[in-house]
């Protein structure tokens, strides 16, 4: 294992939980304003179509993408700034 990765991997693990969290509240806005509905669709639902399911399924998952990148290319910035040298994997 690389030392000098490891002060990234906190903030790194820290940030993608935020990330996750970050995702669902866009998601869950994104939904309601594209739907009029509250809540999106449960797969489990059995009064939920196919399509409403996937259509939902992509939305999540490109916000999720989304997010995620920009705040793992915003906290590896941030590492950049305070130690002078950028992230690795």
């Amino acid at each position: 294992m690389d030392t000098k990765n490891l002060p990234y991997r906190p903030i790194g693990l820290l940030a993608g939980m935020g990330a996750g969290v970050l995702a669902g509240k866009v998601f869950d806005r994104a939904w309601t304003a594209a739907t009029g509905q509250d809540e999106a669709p449960d797969p489990l639902d059995r009064d939920r179509g196919w399509g409403e399911l996937l259509l939902a399924a992509a939305i999540e998952g490109a916000i999720f993408a989304v997010v995620r990148t920009a705040v793992d290319r915003a906290g590896a910035y941030g590492v950049q700034k305070s130690t002078g040298t950028w992230p690795e994997h």
